[in-house]
């Protein structure tokens, strides 16, 4: 044995040298771990396993389930599906900035439901009306204008308008786990679709930045659109009539009318989602449909069956009969929303 090996001071270095080896060794196993992990914001369970099992299986050349990447179509409802939806729909908080922004040249909104409400700031009352005063106000809010002035009232209030519980801007109320979805069946040779009862021309201006699905992959509900020519520029301009609901039994038509083909996966979280699942799943090979469960009151908010918006009741009471993977937020997910306020 050589003096060096003897010398206490170098043995102790070697054995330093050694355990700092193993440690980063350990950190790279791990990291590799993690890499691999397409889902690393959801916990192990029945929930992810069922996604991982269903894309292994139709993605594998050779397996009896394989489905080419031409038909491999997932659709997603956005309300409460994507990001979240309490105490109203997103779009709802947009129309009421629009009326208050408009209300200077509308005098006579004053004295007149359901605008009186909504300057009041009586959101309820606004919303007794139902379904004919919230069209009055999609009207007033939404229509008149071009498409292009439309999408950039919508880029500017997407980008600066915060949530009047969380003090988030929208967009970080975007589930984390959901936006893992989407790129882990991206890269498994889907294509993503939103499926949205909301309006189409609403969400078209941000899906891609904040999803990665392009507006042409966004079905929504619509108004007519007119094509016009403003001193010999040729614009469309959006009309004060509604052209079509994609919601509930909707949302099938809207699939085929867009996508042309049957997706083979879905995914939702309402009622308002049933049909669009029911006829995803029931189509013949492989099929996969999965409810997003709200259950966590600490991280976000707890409601189904009895809730205004986002009800959830016969989705949860035909889920296991017909095989759709029901994800509990509160269980199944490790993180709510994708980026802190």
């Amino acid at each position: 044995m050589s003096r060096i090996s003897k010398n206490p001071v170098f043995a102790h270095r070697r054995s330093t040298l050694l355990v700092c080896g193993c440690l980063l060794a350990f950190v790279c196993n791990v990291s590799a771990v993690r890499a691999k992990d397409p889902l690393p914001s959801w916990n192990d369970g029945e929930a992810k396993q069922s996604i991982i099992s269903f894309v292994d299986r139709v993605t594998a050349e050779g397996s009896p389930d394989f489905v080419p990447v031409a038909e491999r179509i997932a659709t997603f409802d956005n309300d409460g599906t994507l990001w979240a939806e309490q105490p109203m729909y997103f779009q709802a908080f947009f129309i009421f900035d629009r009326l208050k922004t408009l209300a200077p040249k509308h005098p006579e909104w004053k004295d007149k439901e359901p605008f009186a409400s909504v300057l009041r700031g009586d959101v309820k009352a606004a919303l007794a009306g139902g379904e004919h005063a919230l069209l009055e106000m999609v009207m007033a809010t939404h229509a008149g204008l071009t498409t292009e002035e439309f999408e950039l009232i919508v880029k500017d209030w997407i980008a600066t308008a915060k949530h009047p519980v969380t003090g988030r801007l929208y967009t970080e109320m975007v589930y984390q786990p959901m936006l893992e979805l989407l790129t882990y069946l991206r890269a498994n040779g889907f294509k993503t679709y939103i499926v949205s009862g909301g309006g189409i021309e609403f969400m078209r201006p941000w899906t891609e930045r904040v999803y990665g699905i392009p507006p042409e992959q966004v079905i929504g509900s619509s108004i007519r659109t007119n094509f016009e020519l403003q001193d010999g520029r040729p614009v469309l301009v959006r009309l004060p009539e509604i052209n079509f609901i994609d919601d509930k039994a909707g949302k099938p038509v809207g699939i085929q009318q867009h996508i042309g083909r049957r997706p083979i996966a879905a995914f939702g979280n309402s009622d308002g989602d049933f049909e669009m699942l029911e006829w995803t799943t029931s189509g013949s090979g492989p099929r996969f449909g999965l409810i997003v469960h709200h259950t966590d009151a600490d991280r976000e908010w707890a409601y189904d069956r009895s809730s205004h918006v986002g009800k959830l009741d016969k989705g949860l009471n035909e889920a296991a009969s017909k095989g759709w993977t029901v994800v509990s937020m509160k269980d199944d997910w490790k993180t709510i929303y994708s980026a802190a306020p």
